[in-house]
């Protein structure tokens, strides 16, 4: 039987598995040297997540003998050391700083602040690459950190955390840093789907404020990491949100205003919020080099200035989730909910100053929380039929003020729909966070994150140049282009394409039409593509299978084109065309850059 049915196997089968073993040399392994990495990164950006949220339970217990102090009332002692009373706030941040600030000091400088914009910088400037200590040394500081009160979050480290295992991973795999890039931002993803069970927000938040780049191919590998960790948190944690928000109900037409108002007040707190956190910085700064005293030292001596603000707004220790909780629930008063805003604020500001060791995504949200919550007893006590909607005041302001201070509207929605489910606040959400991004720009070029590596001369934002600081910019791109190569006709069939680029031995070809205008290209990838998915693809025109790619103008200056060049797909370069669309040669990123910097 197995006999006859191999006798009936076509005869031009071997012709197309050849054809598959080719194009899965050059596309198809391709694609699993990036698919597979990044499953592995989700699971230890998971698995990582996990952990660290036990390290920051376990040491939040040993430091206050408490699951969450924050959540208590009435300054309850520690159980440990009944005989401090209420006045154990007061050491306990400077005993944690005298264990994570030597570990810091000593280890991974780098695990000091909150971590995103060494992600970010790692990203841009270093070719993904983050030692992998980091990960040990953030980890174990931030869980000490949180855990003895500082008033920080847990998601800024789990970033930063798995970015240096997907970092150490692919260095370790040897990829190239296109590849790299991608694996650090899918530990990120990963850490943040796992942490807030929210993988679509993880993956926005990776090619949005990281990666900066929508690619097909990027897109796919984050998805990966996000959805595989986020699968490893929910068997963790359960399958429900980390927050416990109120299900908001219908939002009229007229509300609309009342939530673009809530934008613009949101915009310019998320604004005041990076200020104030690095004027703290600055302050802490001089205060310290003004006493001379060893690094490792300042976060025991800034603890106690910050378990003197614990004693007076217990509110503040650690993360502050469950305060969170009853501000959008509407348990507190109007005037307390303007105190926990500028507690939070100046509590985070004096952690970071201090040397601590924690995110800032989670104060963003409770800072978003208490404004949108007062905000709405306002309009309350305005209108006082609104009363009932003061938790959809809340959240919205969670996501605006997060947007007005990272500047990621994308994230900040998808985010806050995740963790509600709630369809009707979409719309209200998306208002306001456009208008808090707006708000954020005019009054300032820099976000949370970016400010941090500006003030190192380093520039991250959206308007920043492309470095090519004494390059020469005047050059044509038609001095840089190198020959062509083979050329193929558009009446070329895909069989014909796929062997003339194994016989050549290159892996981008140019294809013209009868009048020799260029037609478009032929990569490896874009006939991978078309046989993997049809294996009659051999009788179709090159046409068919053409790679998206946008040809150059010969006259056009270098310096304008270069960053397009650097980002074409799959690093293969541009097709170059004369002012009659004929090609006139190829241009890569390596005769881009050559040109361009001056030979010495």
């Amino acid at each position: 039987m197995y006999a006859t049915d191999r006798r009936t196997v076509p005869a031009r089968f071997p012709t197309v598995h050849a054809h598959v073993r080719l194009a899965g040399t050059r596309f198809g392994s391709a694609a699993l040297r990036l698919a597979l990495p990044a499953l592995v990164v989700g699971v230890g950006a998971g698995v990582a997540a996990v952990v660290f949220r036990w390290l920051i339970e376990h040491a939040t217990l040993l430091f206050s003998g408490h699951a969450d102090y924050a959540a208590t009332t009435g300054h309850p002692p520690n159980p440990w050391v009944p005989w401090l009373g209420a006045g154990f706030v007061v050491l306990a941040p400077a005993v944690g700083g005298l264990l994570y600030g030597p570990l810091i000091q000593r280890f991974a400088r780098e695990a000091r602040g909150h971590g995103v914009p060494e992600v970010m910088f790692a990203i841009a400037r270093n070719g993904g690459r983050i030692r992998g200590g980091v990960a040990v040394v953030k980890a174990l500081a931030s869980a000490i950190c949180i855990g003895s009160g500082g008033s920080v979050g847990r998601e800024g480290p789990i970033i930063q955390i798995g970015s240096a295992l997907g970092s150490t991973i692919g260095r370790w795999m040897r990829m190239p840093e296109g590849r790299l890039r991608t694996l650090v931002a899918c530990g990120a993803a990963g850490g943040i789907s796992a942490t807030f069970n929210a993988p679509v927000a993880g993956v926005f938040f990776a090619l949005e404020l990281l990666l900066r780049d929508f690619t097909p191919t990027s897109f796919g590998a984050v998805a990966v990491a996000s959805v595989t960790a986020a699968l490893i948190g929910r068997a963790a944690f359960g399958d429900t949100a980390f927050l416990h928000l109120p299900t908001i109900g219908a939002v009229t037409p007229p509300e609309y205003l009342l939530f673009a108002l809530l934008g613009l007040l949101a915009g310019a707190v998320g604004i005041g919020f990076t200020r104030v956190l690095y004027l703290v910085e600055d302050l802490c700064d001089v205060a310290w080099r003004a006493t001379r005293g060893p690094e490792w030292l300042r976060p025991v001596v800034g603890g106690l200035l910050l378990g003197a603000l614990l004693l007076v707004l217990p509110q503040m220790y650690g993360v502050g989730y469950p305060v969170l909780e009853d501000g959008v629930a509407g348990r507190y008063a109007l005037g307390f909910l303007a105190v926990l805003v500028v507690g939070k604020v100046l509590a985070t500001s004096l952690t970071l100053g201090i040397g601590g060791s924690g995110g800032v995504f989670a104060p963003s949200l409770f800072v978003g929380a208490m404004t949108g919550a007062a905000f709405g007893e306002v309009v309350a006590s305005v209108a006082p039929g609104m009363h009932g909607q003061v938790g959809a005041f809340a959240v919205v302001g969670m996501g605006a003020v997060f947007a007005g201070s990272t500047r990621a509207p994308i994230t900040a929605g998808i985010m806050l729909f995740e963790l509600t489910g709630d369809y009707a606040l979409v719309l209200p959400l998306f208002v306001a966070i456009v208008v808090a991004t707006a708000v954020s720009r005019v009054l300032s070029r820099d976000t949370i994150y970016t400010l941090k590596l500006s003030r190192r001369g380093v520039d991250l934002t959206d308007s920043a140049p492309l470095p090519t600081e004494g390059a020469r910019s005047d050059v044509p791109v038609g001095a840089a282009v190198r020959p062509l190569g083979p050329v193929l006709p558009a009446t070329a069939t895909a069989d014909e394409a796929l062997a003339r680029l194994d016989a050549a031995d290159v892996g981008v070809l140019v294809v013209v039409d009868a009048d020799g205008r260029l037609t478009g290209v032929v990569t490896a990838r874009s006939v991978g593509d078309a046989l993997l998915a049809d294996e009659g693809f051999g009788t179709r025109v090159v046409g068919d299978v053409l790679a998206d790619v946008e040809a150059v103008p010969a006259d056009a200056r270098l310096a304008d084109v270069v960053e397009r060049v650097v980002d074409a797909d799959g690093g293969t370069g541009l097709p170059v065309v004369d002012g009659d669309g004929r090609p006139v040669g190829w241009l890569g990123t390596t005769d881009a850059l050559r040109a361009l910097v001056p030979t010495p």
